[in-house]
């Protein structure tokens, strides 16, 4: 009852970073994606535009309650629904994954609406 699914751009430039926290961010953010999408979609995109590159990992999972938006890249904060459903982390995964972004010059973003999904978006500088 999950499909997962990737876009990726064809001839995407190179991105310039440590390989081992890169793939520590997507893999937490996929991670995340189909552990609070029981049933639905996964999707990662990658596009590049603005001297940027730009992944996406969205997914039509249960969203993210306005009170939690705030504090989910907070160190050890859970969201409600998380505890309530127990779903297994520590609340660690989203604040490395903003930290490995931030040290490589880059941002993330996220918008979600509950029961409807949510979108991840990494924005990390294009190597030149």
């Amino acid at each position: 009852g999950l499909q997962l699914s990737f876009a990726v751009a064809d001839d995407l430039p190179p991105v310039r970073g440590d390989i081992h926290q890169l793939t520590q961010v997507m893999t937490n953010l996929i991670v995340n994606a189909l552990n609070y999408t029981p049933q639905g979609w996964v999707q990662v995109s990658m596009a590049a535009a603005d001297g940027q590159m730009r992944v996406a990992v969205a997914d039509s999972g249960q969203g993210i309650a306005p009170e939690d938006l705030p504090h989910i890249f907070d160190r050890f904060y859970r969201g409600r629904e998380a505890r309530k459903r127990d779903i297994p982390g520590t609340g660690l995964g989203l604040a490395i994954v903003k930290e490995i972004v931030e040290a490589h010059q880059g941002a993330i973003t996220v918008d979600s609406r509950v029961n409807e999904g949510t979108t991840f978006r990494v924005d990390l500088p294009i190597s030149l």
